[in-house]
């Protein structure tokens, strides 16, 4: 029998990505196109970034079948599971941005022409279920994983904390497993606190293309920051905190930042205050956080979540606190389709499961 394959799909603002699994959840196959962003610019509007989608998905997708097919892309056809794909930002009704809508639309024709399943999943879900992916590959040797949704984080009831930061979202939830079955992710999330006007992910692009740093900002940021003398400069002092306690503010940091550089501030210097200010503002929410639910476990992800000072400094905070912290690679705290194949996969896995229930009670 020729292999079969779950599809997970994930248009957001700036990267369009596809994945392949297995039947036994083993990734085959993983694209990523990063969508251009004009120098000087901060972003792409809404509709260029869907239109661009739309000319990427194909090129993407026929990429995937010519691999997986043995370069046979339009003669022989990808068989497919399951098509899973983020249908919005976050997991809420009112979470909505066009982008999705190009994923969304793309990954409901492939199944209705496969005759197979859609399962659509929010963005955030997706970034959360990439770290759990790769955790359980670890737990089991990369054979296939478990589809339960407590065995990671080992706690008795299966509860957490989810940090994602990113430049379209700064939050910290509280997440549980839907022991009702109500969601194709597995999980239920409940936000306990976060940004109230700029997102992490925008504070540093802001600064960063002030700087005249590419877009998106924070690798650029992140080396800069590493070259900057370790005393900071006379009359230069260190950025507020941003926000107190579950409240979150970068705005008043960022226009800090842009005043130092238009006065001739060194760029290393600017580059370390404002990393500086976003690993001790995100603690603060972290900590926040902890004095609610103390010692539970902690993910992180988002494309902020790949800084290595804020890693290190979250991981030396739970140590102190006696709590754990999961994060994905650096390459799946960006912007990929692998958490929502993954998503897709469980999900089908369960069908699965509840069809042959079925068979054998008939």
């Amino acid at each position: 029998m020729a292999p079969a394959f779950v599809l997970g799909l994930d248009t957001s603002a700036y990267t369009t990505s596809i994945a392949l699994l297995d039947e036994e959840g083993r990734l085959v196959h993983e694209a990523r196109r990063r969508l251009p962003v004009a120098p000087g610019e901060r972003g792409l509007r809404q509709s260029e970034a869907l239109f661009r989608h739309l000319l990427v998905l194909p090129e993407v997708l026929e990429e995937a079948s010519a691999r997986l097919t043995g370069g046979r892309a339009g003669e022989e056809a990808l068989p497919l599971l399951a098509v899973a794909a983020s249908t919005a930002p976050r997991p809420r009704p009112e979470s909505y941005l066009p982008v999705f809508r190009a994923g969304e639309r793309m990954g409901r024709a492939l199944a209705a022409v496969a005759g197979a399943p859609f399962f659509p999943l929010s963005h955030q879900e997706g970034h959360l279920l990439a770290v759990w992916y790769e955790k359980q590959q670890e737990a089991t040797g990369r054979q296939g994983l478990a589809v339960g949704a407590g065995e990671v984080a080992g706690e008795k009831d299966g509860d957490f904390l989810l940090l994602h930061v990113s430049g379209g979202t700064t939050e910290l939830l509280h997440v549980q497993p839907d022991r009702r079955g109500q969601t194709v992710s597995g999980f239920t999330l409940e936000e306990l606190g976060g940004s109230v006007d700029l997102k992490a992910g925008q504070f540093v692009d802001r600064v960063a293309v002030a700087l005249g740093l590419p877009f998106p900002g924070g690798p650029a940021l992140e080396r800069l920051a590493a070259a900057a003398p370790s005393v900071k400069l006379e009359g230069h002092p260190r950025l507020p905190v941003g926000g107190r306690g579950l409240r979150v503010s970068f705005s008043g940091p960022a226009t800090q930042a842009e005043r130092w550089v238009k006065r001739g501030v060194p760029a290393a210097v600017v580059a370390q205050a404002v990393q500086e200010c976003l690993v001790e503002t995100l603690l603060q929410l972290v900590a926040a956080g902890w004095e609610i639910l103390p010692q539970r476990p902690l993910f992180v992800v988002g494309g902020v979540a790949a800084n290595g000072v804020l890693r290190q400094r979250l991981v030396e905070e739970a140590s102190r606190r006696g709590a754990t912290v999961y994060f994905a690679s650096p390459e799946r705290s960006t912007d990929n389709a692998v958490g929502v194949a993954y998503g897709g996969w469980r999900a089908w896995k369960e069908r699965e499961k509840a069809r042959w229930a079925r068979h054998y009670d008939e």
